[in-house]
């Protein structure tokens, strides 16, 4: 049968997808005052805060107590996803989601200290405060509906994943129109 703590991550995963896509998305309007989704899916969710957030669930449980080894984990942690996800997201489809290289302390544009610090502030508010309230919540829920909840978001997540896949791979010459960070042309291409 399958293990009940794996289904509480998968459901992290996709709680905290949503959040950040979601705060993504308003620090985009806020910002911008237009939407833009800011996923590399079309759906609303960003994995790598899903991620981000589940690599952290499980790395930093025993940290909880020490706020400042739980920073500097936190904040390394968050500096090598997002310089990871940058990377492999330009080396599949030669394309950047965010561009950094005009803030200053930035590594090739990918990961930046402007945007680490609230990162790391924002998973250890997530570690500390929000988790123990998800986890609470999927805790009242049925094992039966964990499952099915799962599978039907890993469904509609695989779904997505090729259906944006394949849209991303066919835009050519894309790059070369946008400048670095491609991601509101993306969107607006998507939405034609």
């Amino acid at each position: 049968m399958v293990n009940s703590m794996f289904l509480k991550y998968i459901l992290l995963f996709f709680l905290y997808s949503f959040l950040g896509w979601l705060m993504e998305v308003v620090y985009t309007f806020i910002r911008e005052r237009k939407f833009v989704n800011r996923g590399f899916l079309k759906g609303p969710y960003c994995p790598i805060y899903g991620l981000g957030c589940v690599f952290l669930s499980i790395v930093l449980t025993n940290f909880n107590k020490n706020i400042f080894l739980l920073f500097i984990i936190t904040f390394t942690l968050c500096f090598i996803l997002e310089y990871m996800t940058s990377l492999v997201l330009e080396k599949i489809f030669h394309l950047r989601w965010w561009d950094y290289s005009n803030y200053k302390f930035n590594i090739n544009g990918r990961v930046c200290l402007e945007t680490i610090l609230p990162f790391s502030i924002i998973g250890i508010i997530a570690i500390k405060y929000i988790n123990p309230l998800l986890l609470e919540f999927i805790d009242s829920l049925s094992k039966y509906f964990l499952i099915t909840i799962s599978v039907v978001l890993i469904c509609l997540f695989i779904f997505d994943l090729v259906i944006s896949y394949d849209f991303i791979a066919h835009l050519k010459n894309i790059r070369r129109n946008t400048g670095k960070d491609a991601t509101e042309v993306i969107n607006r291409k998507r939405n034609e």
